[in-house]
Formats: C-alpha cells, sequence, structure tokens
C-alpha cells in the first residue's frame, strides 16, 4: 500500500498517511499521460486567429486599370493577394481546438500522474492548509518547513480565499480546489501538496471500490 508523508499545520512531520492503491498505486502509463496533457493544453487555446481573405479587406471596388492596350498586366483589384495590402491566402480562420476524452481514460490518466508522484515521494499530506496569519511570508515559512524548494501545487478540498491571495505572490506555487485538479497540474510541478480532505475526496470520488 502507498505512503504519503503527513505534516501538521505547521510544517512538523507527525507520521504517514495510507494510500489506497487503485488511485495512488496505478502503474504508469505514459501514452494516456501524454493524450491528457495535449487535449488538455488543446482545450486552453482561444483558436480566435484569423486574416481577411481579399473579400474581407476594405477597398479594392475599382478595377485600377482597364483591361486593354495599356500593356501591363491585367488587375481587377487593388486588394488582390499578390498586392502589398491585399487579401491572405490560406490564412488561419476562427476554430475550435477542442477535444474529448472519455472519463474513464482522464481518471485513469489522473490516477496515472497520482500515482507517479506518490511513487517518487513528491506526494505530501497536510493536516490543513492554515497559516497564523494569512499573509505571504507565513506561507513561505510553512513551504520551507516542508523541504519545497522548487514548484509546488498545493490542493485544498474547499476554498480557502485567505490561503491563495497568501501564496499567489510566490513564483513557482499554484493553488487549487481539489474539484479543478488535473493531470497536466500533477505534472507540471516537482511536489504536489494535498489536504487530509482533499485525499480522501479524490479517493471516493476515484476508487474503483463501489460502497455496499
Amino acid at each position: 500500500m502507498p505512503k504519503a508523508a503527513l505534516y501538521n499545520t505547521e510544517g512538523i512531520k507527525v507520521g504517514d498517511v495510507d494510500l489506497k492503491d487503485d488511485v495512488f498505486g496505478v502503474p504508469l502509463n505514459e501514452s494516456l499521460l501524454h493524450q491528457a496533457v495535449v487535449r488538455h493544453l488543446a482545450n486552453k487555446r482561444a483558436g480566435t486567429a484569423a486574416t481577411k481573405t481579399r473579400g474581407l479587406v476594405r477597398g479594392g471596388g475599382r478595377k485600377p486599370w482597364r483591361q486593354k492596350g495599356i500593356g501591363r498586366a491585367r488587375v481587377g483589384s487593388i486588394r488582390s493577394p499578390l498586392w502589398r495590402g491585399g487579401g491572405i491566402v490560406f490564412g488561419p480562420e476562427p476554430r475550435s481546438y477542442q477535444q474529448a476524452m472519455p472519463r474513464k481514460m482522464r481518471r485513469l490518466a489522473l490516477k496515472s500522474a497520482l500515482s507517479a508522484r506518490a511513487e517518487e515521494g513528491n506526494l505530501i499530506v497536510i493536516e490543513e492548509l492554515q497559516l497564523p496569519e494569512p499573509k505571504t511570508k507565513e506561507a513561505v515559512k510553512l513551504l520551507e518547513s516542508l523541504n519545497v524548494t522548487g514548484t509546488a501545487l498545493l490542493v485544498a478540498h474547499e476554498e480557502q480565499p485567505e490561503f491563495m491571495r497568501a501564496v499567489r505572490n510566490i513564483p513557482g506555487i499554484s493553488y487549487q480546489k481539489v474539484d479543478s485538479l488535473n493531470v497536466y497540474d500533477v505534472l507540471a510541478v516537482d511536489k504536489v501538496i494535498m489536504t487530509k480532505l482533499a485525499v480522501a475526496k479524490i479517493e471516493e470520488v476515484l476508487s474503483n471500490a463501489k460502497p455496499s
């Protein structure tokens, strides 16, 4: 059974937490993780890039010179793609980059990412995300006591506006509710720090065991 270090609100280790095998002990599935990350990044794209064709560029309604008799190439509009200031041929148009992924695959990818973090020892469980004062310096002290030297994702079981304000100015540190947890955010950081209630909620949602 996988385990994770348990810390109190002062950043002192008080023991270990047993994690469910079917959530935090899943074999690594690199191809599924890759698909989930590509989908996440694709779904974040706005898809609003656009260019104007010759029919959308303003002007060019009058034929610049007559068709024959002057020794110049025939031209119908100064907004031809061949002219400076003319339309663009085959340019980007607004489109959707959304990718679909079955729920079972999404959940398995998240379990694989969490299992990888637990196996590496980069999953930390804290009793509660609580500070003596809602200040950034207090959040820095907590992270230092947890030996967080790089990037980290803090996962809470519910909204905690004061704690979020305290950590949002710390470079490389992000905060998220457990309901919004995704594969990309888990893999993009060095350590994942979760509250006990957040772990319980993830295990409740992702566990294969059905309630009796």
